[in-house]
């Protein structure tokens, strides 16, 4: 019994993560294409963890393998192409 409810305990927690990396940062855009001020709806089945504990979702592989090149500069590239287009 007290298996079942630790096995119960797991798939919830599995669960809840994986409906966390589903939301991601930016409403699901890829965050590379943000960096290159275009706004590219994803699924975010292709994502990346930062320090900052949050989801960032990306359109492919490519994207996210360029984003890491240069987080630190990406990152504000989209932040800021984010912010400007919540203004409108």
């Amino acid at each position: 019994m007290k298996q079942a409810i630790w096995i119960n305990s797991v798939i919830a927690l599995l669960a809840a993560a994986s409906v966390h990396a589903a939301e991601g940062e930016f409403k699901k855009d890829c965050t590379m294409g943000l960096a290159m001020k275009q706004h590219i709806a994803t699924d975010c089945s292709v994502n990346w963890v930062g320090e900052d504990g949050k989801t960032y979702c990306f359109g492919n592989e490519a994207a996210k393998t360029e984003f890491l090149k240069d987080v630190p500069g990406n990152m504000g590239k989209a932040q800021i192409f984010w912010e400007q287009g919540k203004a409108h």
